[in-house]
C-alpha cells in the first residue's frame, strides 16, 4: 500500500489491437480481435491497471495516429499488435521518444520485446502426439501422414508444419509428412483429403490439422469416406468450435473419447490479458523484460480439456 493511506497507483495502458472485426481469424487460428480485448478487459480487472483499447485496423495510418493519440493520454505502456514492420519500428521510435514502454504482441516491432506464439514448438507438440497414438493404438501397421492448412512460405501454418515433422520423425524418421494446401480456405480440406485417403487405401492416416476449422473438415472428409478406424487427428488452436461447455457436442470431451480428434495444441489467445497485462505492468514500473516470451503451449485432449479450459456454463 502506498504512505498515509493513499491508493495503489493505477497504470493506464494501451493496447492497440490489429483489428476489431470479428470476422478476422488471427494468427492462424480462430480466435478474433474482439476474443483479445475481452481477455484484457477481464483480467484487468485483477490489477492496478486502466487499459485504454484501440483498434489498428490492419491499417497502418490509423496504427499511426492510435500511438499519437496514446502519447497525449499519457498511458504508462503501449501494448502494440500490427503486422507491418516498418509502421512498428515508427510507432516504437515515437513512443520512446514520449517515455513510453512499448511491449510487442505476436507481431515483432524492433525495439520493443516481444509477446507471441511458438509455431514450430506447437507443431512438435502435435507431431509427437500423433506419433504417439499411432504407437500405442497401431503399432506395426502401415503408416500415412498429412499436415493440412494454409501452407503458404512463411506463414505460421508453415512453421506449425515443419514442427509436425520434426515430431513425428522422432518416433517414425522415415515416414514422410506429406502436405495439402488448402490456401486458408478450410472448405478446400474436404476434397483434398478424400483423395488422399483414396490414394492410401491400406494404411492408417496421421492428420496434421493445422487450424481447428480445418480438423473439423478434416473430420468431416473421413466420416464421408468411412475411414473413421484409420484415421486421428490432431489440431491447433483449441477455440471453442473445438472445445465448448457442459452440454456442447464438442471433438475435445471426456464424454467424447470415440472422437478421431485425439488432441489440438493451445494457443490461449483468448486468454492474452491475462498473460500479457502482468508483463505491461512490469515495464510501468521501470522492470525490464526479456527480448522474447512465448505462450506456453500445451495440448489439450478429451482427459485433460475441463482442466486446461473449465467449460463457460459449469458450475
Amino acid at each position: 500500500m502506498a504512505a498515509h493511506g493513499q491508493p495503489d497507483r493505477r497504470f493506464v495502458i494501451a493496447l492497440a489491437n490489429l483489428t476489431e472485426d470479428p470476422a478476422v481469424p488471427l494468427e492462424g487460428t480462430g480466435f478474433t480481435g474482439p476474443e483479445v480485448r475481452g481477455s484484457f478487459s477481464l483480467a484487468a480487472r485483477l490489477l492496478p491497471v486502466e487499459v485504454v483499447f484501440y483498434d489498428n485496423a490492419q491499417d497502418n495510418a490509423k496504427a499511426l495516429a492510435n500511438a499519437e493519440d496514446a502519447i497525449r493520454r499519457k498511458v504508462d505502456v503501449y501494448i502494440l499488435y500490427h503486422g507491418d514492420g516498418a509502421t512498428n519500428a515508427r510507432i516504437v521510435r515515437r513512443l520512446r521518444q514520449a517515455g513510453i514502454p512499448v511491449l510487442a504482441l505476436l507481431r515483432p516491432a524492433t525495439g520493443a520485446p516481444l509477446y507471441t506464439v511458438d509455431n514450430r514448438g506447437a507443431g512438435i507438440l502435435a507431431g509427437e502426439r500423433l506419433a504417439q497414438y499411432a504407437l500405442t493404438a497401431w503399432a506395426g501397421k502401415p503408416l500415412a501422414a498429412v499436415a493440412v492448412g494454409n501452407l503458404t512460405a512463411g506463414g505460421p501454418h508453415a512453421e506449425r508444419a515443419a514442427g509436425v515433422r520434426t515430431g513425428v520423425m522422432g518416433a517414425f524418421p522415415s515416414l514422410a509428412v506429406e502436405s495439402l494446401n488448402t490456401q486458408g480456405q478450410p472448405q478446400r480440406t474436404m476434397g483434398q483429403l478424400t483423395a488422399f485417403l483414396a490414394s492410401h487405401p491400406l494404411q492408417k492416416v496421421l492428420i496434421a490439422a493445422l487450424d481447428d476449422a480445418t480438423a473439423l473438415a478434416a473430420k468431416s472428409a473421413v466420416d464421408a469416406a468411412g475411414r473413421q478406424a484409420d484415421a486421428a487427428i490432431v489440431s491447433q488452436g483449441v477455440d471453442r468450435s473445438i472445445h465448448g461447455g457442459m452440454n456442447d457436442k464438442k471433438e475435445l470431451d471426456p464424454n467424447n473419447r470415440g472422437s478421431i480428434v485425439v488432441g489440438s495444441v493451445a494457443f490461449y489467445l483468448d486468454r492474452l490479458g491475462y498473460t500479457v497485462l502482468p508483463l505491461a505492468l512490469q515495464l510501468a514500473q521501470g522492470q525490464s523484460l526479456p527480448e522474447k516470451t512465448v505462450v506456453g503451449h500445451e495440448l489439450v485432449t478429451a482427459a485433460n480439456v475441463f482442466t486446461l479450459y473449465p467449460p463457460y456454463d459449469m458450475n
